[in-house]
């Protein structure tokens, strides 16, 4: 698989709903457990990219197989924080794409003004846990009961990196 990372344009929306739904679907990574109304997505992603906020794909050839976006934080006191989504479909992930996704995000936070980048990840997500922190991103604390799936309650790290 030859995968390209590039910031996300409008003939990707379709690709990256399908995808943002198989990743959904999973249960364990997102906040979502499918994707919302394809039109309701791409507002969100048009929005993210008429603000300037990171937006970018992982493809393989046409086909979106992972994403990474910053978006602002609601607050005039907080306008210079933006908070980290990114997921790559299961064939995709363990190949270095999380990374590069990221660094692209990160870049992207700081040339825009950002200067904290803020997350929460699972605390079963260790694999996610690890890119973070190898791109210094800290632990910032534990946030108890963040998720329910099947009334099965999920703690989160929350992490931040600053400029």
């Amino acid at each position: 698989m030859s995968c390209t990372v590039e910031p996300t344009a409008e003939p990707h929306f379709e690709s990256l709903h399908r995808a943002l739904d198989v990743v959904a679907r999973e249960q364990k990574y997102l906040a979502l457990t499918q994707a919302p109304p394809l039109a309701q997505s791409i507002e969100f992603y048009s929005g993210l990219i008429a603000g300037g906020f990171p937006h970018f794909v992982a493809l393989d050839g046409e086909r979106v197989i992972g994403w990474c976006d910053v978006s602002p934080v609601f607050g005039h006191s907080r306008a210079h924080v933006g908070v980290l989504g990114i997921a790559l479909l299961p064939e995709a992930r363990g190949r270095g794409l999380g990374r590069q996704l990221l660094q692209a995000a990160i870049d992207k936070s700081w040339a825009r003004g950002l200067t904290r980048i803020e997350l929460s990840v699972r605390t079963d997500n260790a694999n996610a846990r690890a890119l973070y922190e190898r791109l210094d991103f800290e632990h910032e604390g534990l946030l108890r009961h963040t998720t329910r799936i099947d009334g099965v309650y999920h703690d989160s790290h929350a992490m931040a990196l600053l400029r």
